[in-house]
């Protein structure tokens, strides 16, 4: 698939709201960016987080928006953060990764995504009468971190992070 010259939306019409950047570390069109301080705040999203959405470029005020899609918004500047699905966007994918077209996504380090961990279930021959005999049970980021998108291409990461196509879900 192609991409829309210096865009970070690659289809759809998301639900756009302006927030105030309160810290600009990370917060680079297309990240993944939560609640702040206040309710008006935003931060860059954390790994395994339940982000307010995506990190904007072209929805916003011309005063306020980066050089390019590639710089960080400053801190106090307003930002676009992008929600409601049905919509693609350009995301930062993690480092480590391998993705393959229409693997589900999670929230990574950094604002970045990354691969959902599918959930497995510990099993053997011991009854486990608490918790404590066996630890975790049940493992993977599916069941501790919302699925925030769809991978709409096969992408790989190795020491360094990648652009990648995201249907989004949030």
């Amino acid at each position: 698939m192609g991409s829309v010259a210096n865009a970070i939306v690659q289809g759809g019409y998301p639900n756009v709201d302006e927030l105030n950047v309160e810290t600009a570390t990370n917060m680079i069109p297309g990240r993944l960016v939560k609640k702040g301080t206040a309710d008006t705040d935003i931060v860059v999203g954390t790994a395994l987080c339940s982000p307010a959405g995506w990190l904007g470029y072209e929805q916003s005020a011309i005063v306020f928006r980066p050089k390019d899609k590639t710089t960080a918004y400053a801190a106090g500047d307003q930002a676009p953060v992008l929600s409601g699905g049905k919509f693609s966007v350009l995301a930062t994918l993690a480092t480590s990764q391998t993705i393959v077209k229409d693997d589900p996504l999670v929230a990574g380090a950094d604002g970045t995504v990354q691969k959902a961990d599918v959930l497995t279930i510990d099993s053997g021959a011991t009854n486990v009468t608490s918790s404590a005999a066996n630890g975790a049970v049940i493992s993977g980021s599916i069941g501790d971190a919302p699925i925030v998108g769809f991978a709409d291409e096969s992408v790989t990461t190795t020491s360094t992070t990648k652009t990648i196509r995201v249907r989004s879900v949030i």
